[in-house]
């Protein structure tokens, strides 16, 4: 859960009048350093379509066509063809 915290009970003056002048009586959202994951870490999404990828291409080696495979998992016939002849 994040919380709030009042400036001016952990920032030196000099850093919170630096600050006031910028986004003074605002809401000032600042980022925790060097813990950026990358696309699709946190959610899931990178190994979601990790694994429907290797599944189309499995499908495409066993026979089933672009066409088929477009119609099954709702994407286009170009997105397929780049997923199966991605190396």
């Amino acid at each position: 859960m994040k919380t709030h915290k009042n400036a001016r009970k952990i920032l030196p003056d000099r850093l919170l009048k630096e600050l006031q002048e910028y986004v003074s009586g605002e809401t000032l959202y600042i980022p925790k350093a060097g813990e950026k994951k990358p696309w699709g870490e946190a959610s899931g999404a990178r190994s979601y379509y990790k694994q429907r990828n290797s599944e189309i291409r499995d499908k495409y080696n066993n026979g089933v066509n672009i066409a088929d495979l477009s119609e099954e998992y709702c994407l286009s016939y170009d997105t397929i063809r780049r997923i199966v002849y991605k190396r």
